[in-house]
């Protein structure tokens, strides 16, 4: 099936009287892709027409169905050896995300996840990190080791000279501790980057 297909199939399901079809293509003209529109706010898929407050709750709960079933399938089973589904999860996360956040997958001595947060909300080009606040919560979770997680709004997923730099004071504070900084994952619409495989870290 078609993207717009597809689409036009989850907006019948909260309008199952009207066309939907306009609605579905206008959406993609937008956004472009199913992963932008599904992390669109609100207020961004209501400014399309044929978009009311019933194909919104549709798009938002399929959304919500996409990550629960993505981070189940990280769930119970050591991170290292699902690397690439931990990837698909971080990616649908955070891809097309209009500002920066901070994730932490928090792991056990096992490497299977304990539980993952969004540790820090910023801006368009930068989310505060404090390594202190890191370290403390793999503490208060009992975590052997994390896998840092960010976006980069631009789409472009290449590190920053302050992503390597506060990756290394995150290590450094950790390390004292027995906690493991696995790796730091900057996530762009394209695809990632790992600052472990790039040898920085």
């Amino acid at each position: 099936m078609a993207d717009y297909e597809l689409l036009e199939l989850a907006l019948f399901q909260a309008q199952p009287r009207g066309d939907t079809k306009p609605a579905a293509k206008a959406l993609l003209r937008r956004f472009g892709s199913i992963g932008a529109i599904l992390s669109a706010t609100p207020a961004e898929l209501s400014a399309t027409k044929g978009v009311g407050q019933s194909a919104i709750a549709a798009l938002k709960v399929t959304r919500a169905l996409s990550l629960r079933m993505a981070r189940q399938e990280i769930l119970d089973r050591p991170i290292l050896t699902s690397w690439k589904k931990v990837l698909a999860y971080c990616h649908a996360c955070h891809a097309f995300a209009k500002t920066e956040r901070l994730h932490l997958l928090f792991l056990d001595n096992r490497s299977a996840l304990i539980t993952d947060e969004i540790h820090r909300h910023g801006t368009v080009d930068q989310a505060p990190v404090y390594p202190r606040e890191v370290v403390k919560r793999a503490l208060e979770l009992g975590a052997s080791a994390i896998v840092i997680v960010h976006n980069h709004p631009s789409g472009d997923p290449t590190p920053s000279q302050a992503d390597i730099a506060v990756t290394r004071d995150i290590i450094a504070a950790a390390k004292p501790l027995g906690i493991a900084i696995h790796d730091h994952v900057v996530i762009g619409r394209d695809g990632h980057a790992s600052l472990r495989s790039l040898g920085v870290i």
